[in-house]
C-alpha cells in the first residue's frame, strides 16, 4: 500500500509541476502574445479574409463553431461510408453501415470518441488518419476556444465581442496541440508504440501457432487521443492495448497527457481574467474533488469481490480485468482520470470495477465533467457551478450575487441551471426510453442491477463527452447508435452554446469595485461551497438510479449473491 501512494503522489506532483507552465503558456497564446509562429497562422487564416481578424460577438462565435463542426461531420461521416474507395486500406476495411458511422462521425466532432466498433477490424488507416486523427485535434481545439472566449467575456469591461473563433481554433492547433502531440508521438515511438503503414505483423505464438497482429499509424492518433481528452484509440481495448500501452514509462506519460491541458487551464483562466487567486480556486475545487474520486475508488478497489474469494488472493485487491502490468494503483488513477477528463482510453476495464468503483467513475461523469473536465469544456463547466454558487452565496448574505465584480443576475443564473439540466435529460430520459422500449435489455449482459449499470454508464458517458464504457455493453444497434448520438449532441453544445451566451452578457457589464460586503470567490469558504454545491446538485439529481443500480449491485454481492 505505501508503493501505492508513492506512485499516487509522484502522479499528482508531476501533473502539477507541468501543468503551471503549460497554463502559463496558454495564457499568453490566447492573449496573442506567442507569435513564432505567426507566418503559418496567416497563411492558415488567409483563405478566410477578414472574418479571421474581426472580433466576434458570443452568437457570430457560436454560429462560427456550429458551422465548422457541422462540416466536419459530414465530411468525416463521407470518408467513413466510402473508406473501401479511399487509399490507405491495406486491409481492405469495408464501408461503416449508416447509423455506424453517423455515431462515429457525432462522436469524434463532439470530443466524445465513443467506439461502438473496434478500431483494428473496422478502420481503414485512411479513416484513422485524414478522419479521426484530425478531429482528435480539431474537436479539442474547438473546446479549448470556447473556453479562451469565456474567460475573454468575465473578464471584459463593458465590451460586446469574445474573440475570434477561428483565430482560437488555429491557435490551439498550431501553438499548443500539434507541438505538443508531435513531442509525445516521438516518445511514445521510442517506448515500442507502432507508426507503420503497413496493415498487420506475423507472429509465432508459444505454442507454435500463427497470430497475424494489426499495426498501423498508432503513436501519432494515441498522442492527441490522451493530450486532447479524446480517447478513441487505435485498438479495440484502448490504451489496454500493449501495442498502445506498452510499458510502465509509456503508462505514465500516458495518464500526465490525459490531465495535463485541462489541469493547467485553471492557471491560464486565472491570468486571462486578471486574478490568478480564480484560477487557484478552481484548481482546489478540482483537485478536492479528484483527491476524494481517487482514494474512493482505490478504497472500493482494494477490497475484493467476497463472491471470488476462493479464486483470488485477497492480498491483490480486486485485479480482474485491471493491468496487471502496471498494479492496482494504476488502474485507479487511468479510472479516475479518464472519467474526470472526459477521455474513454481504457473501455474495457471500468466493466471490471467493483460496484462502489464503478459507482464512482459514473459519477464522475455525471457530475458534467467538470473534476478539470475535457480540454477547455471541463472549465467552462465549473464556471456554470461557480455562477449557481454565487447566487446561492448572496441569497444567504442578502446582497447581490457578484463574480470578478460583475453582478450575477437572472438571465445568467437562469442559464446556469437551465444548461446544469442537460446531463440528467441526456441520461435519465434517453436512458429510461432505451429500456421501456426493450432495446437496452438485448445490450446488456444481465437484467438486474449491473445490466442497469450498463445503461447508466452508457447515456452518461455519451452525454457527458466521455466516450468510456462498460465493456458488456453491445451498443452497436441502430437505436443505441442513434440515441446515444443524440445523447453526444445534447451534451457538448447544450453546454457550449449556454455558456457562451452567459460570457456575452457578462462582457457587457461593468465592473463594481469590491467592497466589504463582497462575498470572495478565492478562499477556501468559496472552495467548500463550490464543492458542497456540486456534490448537492449530483446528489439530487443522479442518487436515485445509482443506488438501483451499483449500490443494487454492492448489496447484492455483500450478502453473497448475483442477479
Amino acid at each position: 500500500m505505501t508503493s501505492d501512494l508513492v506512485q499516487a503522489a509522484l502522479y499528482f506532483g508531476l501533473l502539477i509541476a507541468m501543468a503551471i507552465p503549460i497554463g502559463r503558456y496558454m495564457a499568453s497564446v490566447f492573449a496573442g502574445q506567442a507569435q513564432f509562429l505567426a507566418p503559418i497562422e496567416r497563411v492558415i487564416l488567409a483563405p478566410a479574409g477578414t472574418i479571421a481578424r474581426l472580433d466576434q460577438r458570443w452568437t457570430a462565435y457560436a454560429l462560427a463553431l456550429l458551422a465548422f463542426n457541422a462540416a466536419g461531420f459530414l465530411l468525416l461521416f463521407l470518408i467513413l461510408r466510402f473508406q473501401h474507395l479511399l487509399p490507405f486500406n491495406p486491409a481492405g476495411m469495408e464501408p461503416l453501415s449508416g447509423h455506424l458511422a453517423f455515431n462515429t462521425a457525432i462522436s469524434f466532432v463532439t470530443n466524445t470518441n465513443w467506439q461502438s466498433y473496434g478500431g483494428e477490424t473496422t478502420m481503414s488507416h485512411f479513416s484513422q488518419m485524414a478522419g479521426l486523427t484530425t478531429q482528435n485535434f480539431v474537436s479539442a481545439a474547438s473546446g479549448m476556444a470556447v473556453a479562451a472566449a469565456v474567460a475573454r467575456g468575465f473578464a471584459g469591461r463593458q465590451v460586446k465581442t469574445l474573440g475570434n473563433f477561428w483565430q482560437d481554433l488555429v491557435r490551439s492547433t498550431l501553438y499548443i496541440l500539434l507541438p505538443m502531440s508531435l513531442v509525445l508521438a516521438l516518445v511514445f515511438v521510442a517506448l515500442g508504440v507502432p507508426q507503420t503503414l503497413q496493415a498487420s505483423v506475423d507472429a509465432t505464438t508459444l505454442e507454435g501457432a500463427k497470430q497475424t497482429i494489426a499495426l498501423g499509424p498508432v503513436a501519432s492518433q494515441i498522442a492527441i487521443k490522451q493530450l486532447g481528452t479524446n480517447g478513441g484509440g487505435f485498438f479495440n481495448v484502448n490504451s489496454a492495448h500493449p501495442f498502445e500501452n506498452p510499458t510502465a514509462l509509456a503508462n505514465l506519460f500516458s495518464m500526465l497527457a490525459i490531465l495535463a491541458i485541462p489541469v493547467a487551464f485553471c492557471f491560464t483562466y486565472g491570468r486571462m481574467v486578471g486574478d490568478r487567486r480564480q484560477g487557484y480556486a478552481l484548481f482546489a475545487a478540482m483537485g478536492i474533488m479528484l483527491l476524494v474520486a481517487f482514494a474512493a475508488l482505490y478504497a472500493a478497489e482494494r477490497i475484493p469481490n467476497p463472491l471470488h474469494s476462493a479464486l483470488i488472493d485477497p492480498a491483490t485487491g480486486n485485479m480482474e480485468g485491471k493491468e496487471v502490468r502496471f498494479g492496482l494503483v494504476n488502474s485507479v488513477l487511468w479510472a479516475v482520470s479518464t472519467t474526470a477528463a472526459s477521455n474513454g482510453s481504457v473501455n474495457a476495464m471500468h466493466d471490471s470495477f467493483t460496484p462502489l468503483g464503478g459507482l464512482i467513475a459514473m459519477l464522475n461523469i455525471q457530475l458534467g465533467e467538470i473534476v478539470y473536465g475535457g480540454v477547455g469544456v471541463g472549465l467552462t463547466g465549473m464556471l456554470l457551478f461557480v455562477i449557481l454558487t454565487v447566487f446561492l452565496a448572496g441569497l444567504m448574505v442578502g446582497r447581490t450575487p457578484e463574480y470578478l465584480g460583475k453582478k450575477i443576475e437572472a438571465r445568467e443564473v437562469k442559464l446556469a441551471a437551465l444548461t446544469l439540466l442537460v446531463m440528467p435529460l441526456g441520461v435519465l430520459v434517453l436512458a429510461a426510453l432505451a429500456i421501456a422500449t426493450g432495446t437496452a435489455q438485448t445490450s446488456v449482459q444481465d437484467a438486474g442491477p449491473h445490466g442497469l449499470s450498463e445503461v447508466l454508464y452508457a447515456y452518461s458517458s455519451a452525454t457527458g463527452n466521455n466516450g468510456s464504457a462498460f465493456a458488456g455493453f453491445n451498443a452497436n444497434t441502430v437505436w443505441h447508435n442513434t440515441c446515444l448520438g443524440l445523447a453526444m449532441l445534447l451534451g457538448r453544445f447544450g453546454y457550449i452554446i449556454p455558456i457562451l451566451a452567459i460570457a456575452g452578457s457578462l462582457a457587457g457589464k461593468k465592473i463594481t469595485p469590491a467592497s466589504a460586503g463582497t462575498f470572495p470567490t478565492h478562499g477556501p469558504v468559496f472552495v467548500t461551497l463550490l464543492v458542497v454545491t456540486i456534490l448537492i446538485v449530483g446528489a439530487l439529481t443522479f442518487l436515485p438510479v445509482l443506488a438501483l443500480g451499483p449500490i443494487a449491485e454492492h448489496v447484492s454481492m455483500l450478502v453473497g449473491r448475483t442477479f
